[in-house]
């Protein structure tokens, strides 16, 4: 992930270099009848205005760096301000209006999928859903564990050459388990602005140094806040608290470092910010339902 961050703030570069305003770039990565899949990336900052846009699709675009923040109503709710953070789910409903705005930084990048009406209706009925609708009761599902094993493959897929099969499969995969957990989903607290711009600012340096030794203390006074307003409004914004959010961003550039590169396991667990190659293991077990050994294996046989 943090090589995501890294190629999006040469993306901003450049466009400060042309002298050029904020733009989001989507360049295609598959399609079929019924769904497409893209990476995107914006490079918009504070001084670009917001416009308003529509969802022409049904929508789910997963958050690989940067933050944003992201305005829709939900099912017909009164309109929400969502802080849109690596990891996350920014969720959109046909023909929903919104605006993402970069209010706290430069740019962002996403894996974006997008389904037709009624593919979306089928795959909801599929999953269990009684009555499926193409309409999210959510704006956002924050870095859940469930859905790392998902981010980390988009991630390493959009640096490859991976096959359209492979992104069809993942599209269904996202598909499924959004609209199954959003269906249950609680509502998370919305923050004050300036609860999100401090929070938004703690996790843009997370994202570029995930392997740093974070501390809850230091966190709170890069944002200005004592450790526990910062840990209350941190969950709130975010949907996980600090803690999850250092570990699953780890994780992640753990599981894109096994699949992409021939380094030993115990460089990557060192490198990432793992101070033990056993705690190592247990988390990425935990959380990837693999060993890194077995991780690495798999995806080595699957491509």
């Amino acid at each position: 992930m943090a090589k995501i961050a890294v190629e999006l703030e040469q993306a901003i570069a450049q466009r400060r270099a042309l002298g050029a305003p904020g733009s989001a770039d989507a360049r295609v990565l598959a399609k079929g009848k019924n769904w497409q899949v893209a990476d995107v990336v914006c490079t918009s900052g504070p001084q670009d205005r917001r416009f308003e846009e529509r969802h022409n699709d049904v929508s789910i675009a997963v958050v690989l760096a940067g933050t944003f923040q992201y305005r829709a109503s939900a099912n017909g709710s009164k309109s929400r301000n969502e802080l849109m953070t690596p990891g996350s789910l920014m969720l959109g409903s046909a023909g929903q209006c919104f605006e993402c705005g970069h209010e706290h930084g430069m740019g962002d990048r996403c894996v974006s999928f997008w389904y037709s009406t009624e593919y979306f209706k089928e795959i909801a009925s599929s999953a269990g859903i009684k009555n499926p609708k193409a309409m999210f009761p959510a704006l956002r599902v924050p870095a859940l564990r469930e859905f790392s094993p998902l981010i980390a493959s988009a991630a390493l897929g959009i640096g490859g050459t991976s096959s359209t099969l492979m992104w069809e499969e993942l599209s269904l995969k996202l598909a499924v388990l959004t609209t199954q957990l959003v269906n249950g989903v609680r509502a998370w607290p919305e923050a004050l602005p300036s609860d999100r711009a401090r929070v938004s600012r703690v996790l843009r340096t997370i994202e570029t140094s995930p392997g740093h030794d974070w501390t809850l203390a230091g966190m709170s006074q890069q944002a200005r806040l004592s450790p526990h307003h910062f840990l209350r409004i941190f969950e709130a914004v975010a949907g996980v608290t600090p803690h999850q959010f250092v570990l699953r961003q780890r994780l992640r550039e753990a599981a894109i470092r096994l699949m992409a590169t021939p380094e030993k396991i115990l460089e990557v667990a060192l490198d990432c910010g793992f101070g033990d190659v056993s705690n190592f293991n247990r988390a990425f077990r935990k959380e990837f339902g693999a060993n890194p050994r077995a991780y690495r294996g798999r995806s080595l046989a699957a491509r």
